[in-house]
């Protein structure tokens, strides 16, 4: 594990940074990006095929929700919490996984400065604007189902909002486990409720919607022990579920209209003062308590301390 007194930078160099398809030497992080076959690049790309996410999907929904809408907020102070909560070391890597445009990634320099960061996603542009914002930051492209990153590497791996977007989801909750070392933890937030998919789902291309259970018994069969068990939106579930249940009638409509429905649903719901309180209480209470319902499952799952297999 990396030791107490070894510096940020020190980490970031020392790092086992795995070397991208059609390149001979590994890359050497150099403090604003890799020199990769004695070129420079802020975005370490692995060349990942097709996926269930795209740049303009980036930019409508943040557009749309911004680094403010009350749910997200709730989402990405709760992960800080669970991190604080479980992590081990004094100096963790903490990789977050679909770090879209660095809303959590900011946060957790903040909040746990101790932490060396490392920031992946799907699509390449994101990455290439955040890099541009936090040059200081490593950026990698790639599909968590072929996750690049050397065995027993990491000792957080954070995945808010990811797997609904993975068909194979299991393989990306096997390569999580294969990454983390032991005693390392996953945070994994994903929306709830299978009876729940409507226009929204669909326009940004879920597979599915979970059932927490489910989810639960999903990472139990890759190895992992279930910390913690929960949900998010416990106090706002009833009208959010008539929500979705309207909007379900969308489902066969015209794109823009669909996107329409969307834009407004999230726009409406961002400037919610009563929701923003709400999600404030139930993000404090939830750290004593397990929510049976909400709008998204919540697990904090860890690696067992025992567990050397890769």
């Amino acid at each position: 594990m990396p030791d107490s007194t070894v510096s940020r930078e020190q980490q970031h160099k020392q790092y086992p940074w795995p070397t991208p398809p059609g390149h001979h030497a590994p890359p050497i992080w150099t403090g604003r990006g890799f020199a990769l076959d004695e070129k420079t690049v802020g975005v370490l790309s692995f060349q990942p095929g097709q996926s269930n996410w795209s740049d303009d999907l980036t930019t409508m929904h943040e557009d749309a929700a911004g680094s403010d809408h009350p749910i997200d907020r709730a989402s990405r102070a709760d992960a800080i919490t669970q991190l604080r909560r479980g992590i081990r070391t004094e100096s963790p890597v903490i990789l977050e996984v679909g770090c879209s445009s660095g809303f959590l990634l900011r946060e957790m320099r903040e909040q746990i400065p101790q932490a060396m960061l490392i920031g992946s996603d799907f699509i390449s542009g994101p990455l290439e604007a955040l890099h541009e914002s936090l040059p200081d930051l490593p950026l990698l492209q790639f599909d968590l189902v072929q996750c690049p990153l050397a065995d027993t590497s990491i000792d957080a791996v954070v995945a808010l909002n990811v797997l609904e977007h993975i068909e194979d989801h299991e393989g990306a909750l096997r390569q999580m486990f294969r990454i983390l070392r032991p005693g390392g933890i996953a945070v994994i937030e994903v929306p709830a409720g299978p009876r729940l998919f409507d226009v929204y789902d669909k326009l940004l291309m879920h597979w599915r919607r979970y059932r927490l259970g489910e989810l639960r018994a999903l990472a139990q069969q890759c190895g992992f022990e279930i910390r913690r068990a929960s949900h998010l939106g416990f106090i706002p579930f009833i009208p959010f579920a008539r929500t979705k249940k309207r909007n379900q009638k969308y489902l066969k409509s015209a794109a823009d209209v669909q996107e329409k429905v969307v834009v407004q649903s999230i726009q409406s719901s961002r400037t919610q003062r009563l929701l923003k309180y709400a999600l404030a209480v139930e993000v404090g209470l939830g750290r004593f308590v397990n929510y049976p319902v909400g709008i998204r499952c919540l697990i904090t799952a860890r690696k067992p301390l025992g567990d050397f297999s890769i």
